[in-house]
């Protein structure tokens, strides 16, 4: 216990809301947001969280997540393994019982992360700007429980993306997600494009912005 009291993070926010992405959408989830991303997509919904934030101990993460009743927690960013203690806290967490996932750019090295959390790893699409960033070794560190997503900013990612699940063999690896970039591609628009070509994945609208628009706390 001393080690989480004396354990520091860079925290964002911490928040309870409901889960907008992932199999787990619609779940009341406590979200930990930590400070720093070492890449700049250029539809990040979030820069907010590149800089400022408060030093918080695990411990003291683990008592504000602790005061609401859900399960289920959700570590994100920025990009939360940007800090090497992240690691820490997800074993905290998972040693106080809680389901939880790690959203995560797929940039940095997964293979320190523990098994019983779920990962949603992004794969970074052209159309990102940072697609040279992804790790592609990461693909040997996910599991039926994880989940990969490609957030896609128009018909050329999506063409992108298509190729790619067939070039890397994802489909047996875990589920795949496909995400429209807010504002920018029409879902409707998506959608068609993946019942024409009857593809293997799960597409996603983002629940938060549909409910409250887009800002920090949701």
């Amino acid at each position: 216990m001393q080690a989480l009291e004396t354990t520091v993070l860079r925290i964002s926010e911490i928040f309870f809301s409901l889960q907008g992405e992932t199999s787990r959408i619609g779940l009341p989830t406590v979200f930990v947001r930590l400070t720093g991303c070492p890449l700049r997509c250029g539809y990040c919904d979030t820069a907010y969280a590149f800089s400022g934030g408060e030093n918080l101990s695990i411990a003291e993460i683990l008592r504000q997540v602790a005061r609401h009743k859900t399960r289920y927690v959700t570590v994100t960013g920025g990009e939360p393994l940007a800090q090497k203690a992240c690691l820490v806290l997800l074993t905290a967490l998972c040693d106080a019982h809680y389901s939880v996932s790690l959203e995560t750019s797929g940039a940095l090295d997964l293979s320190q992360v523990d098994a019983r959390v779920s990962k949603i790893m992004d794969i970074k699409t052209p159309g990102s700007g940072e697609v040279s960033k992804n790790n592609w070794r990461n693909l040997e560190y996910l599991t039926p429980q994880d989940e990969i997503k490609f957030v896609l900013c128009d018909e050329a990612d999506y063409q992108w993306a298509c190729e790619l699940i067939g070039s890397k063999q994802l489909q047996p690896i875990c589920p795949i997600l496909f995400s429209p970039v807010y504002e920018s591609l029409n879902p409707a628009q998506l959608a068609s494009w993946i019942l024409r070509d009857e593809l293997p994945v799960r597409m996603q609208v983002q629940l938060h912005k549909l409910l409250w628009g887009e800002g920090p706390g949701r």
